[in-house]
């Protein structure tokens, strides 16, 4: 397990605010964890005492709707830190999370960390400009649900899976979701998402093995209404 102050993840969240004497202590106090695939990491309505820190792999956050559906409502890569609403309030998770694939993670308890919130005030701003930018994507995703067809959105998700996570060796999506997993991030029902994708890879915009998809036709994608 590596130092906190020596890691070159803390480049990505507000950890990099810490003095070194601030991430020695949080390093010396951290534990690691590892999730496999599909391992649930917290579930709605927990209590959790602290904040993970995302060394590698992906996860999701998801909201269960009234009709008992998951909605995904973001992914987590490295670098990313969960359960940054723990720190600033005593209000238990409105999310959970789910390793999409396996995962290592360092586990930093509330306890340590508070005094750092208190005394460093560019880290408490960074950890609140953070929470910020998960609003503004919040709203921004309301914004596209209301006012952007099913394929539109479907077709943004792959977008945003190449362009941010990158393909693996043979050229397909690196994050592999299910169908399921499609339909609740843009918002429709499953049936709806493979008829989509179906629709997609007959018009040869992308192509498939089992979960693997390969997007064969950006520019088409780009522009879909």
């Amino acid at each position: 397990m590596s130092k906190c102050e020596s890691c070159i993840i803390k480049e990505f969240n507000s950890l990099k605010s810490l003095t070194r004497e601030e991430l020695m202590r949080v390093s010396a106090c951290k534990t690691g964890k590892i999730y496999r695939k599909g391992q649930v990491i917290f579930e709605e309505g927990e209590t959790i005492n602290g904040v993970y820190c995302v060394k590698d792999g992906v996860c999701k956050l998801s909201k269960l709707s009234e009709n008992g559906k998951d909605q995904v409502v973001k992914l987590v890569v490295k670098g990313g830190l969960l359960g940054k609403r723990s720190l600033v309030s005593e209000q238990k998770t409105n999310l959970s999370a789910i390793a999409l694939n396996d995962m290592e993670m360092c586990f930093i308890p509330k306890s340590e960390i508070m005094n750092d919130l208190s005394k460093n005030p560019k880290f408490t701003m960074d950890v609140l400009r953070e929470m910020a930018n998960d609003l503004k994507d919040s709203d921004e995703s309301l914004v596209n649900m209301a006012q952007k067809s099913v394929k539109r959105r479907m077709a943004e998700i792959l977008m945003y899976i190449h362009d941010d996570f990158g393909t693996d060796e043979d050229g397909y999506l690196s994050i592999i979701l299910s169908r399921e997993d499609y339909a609740s991030i843009v918002g429709t029902a499953t049936e709806s998402a493979i008829r989509i994708l179906s629709q997609f890879k007959k018009e040869g915009l992308i192509s498939a093995t089992g979960k693997r998809i390969k997007i064969e036709d950006y520019n088409s994608l780009k522009w879909m209404e």
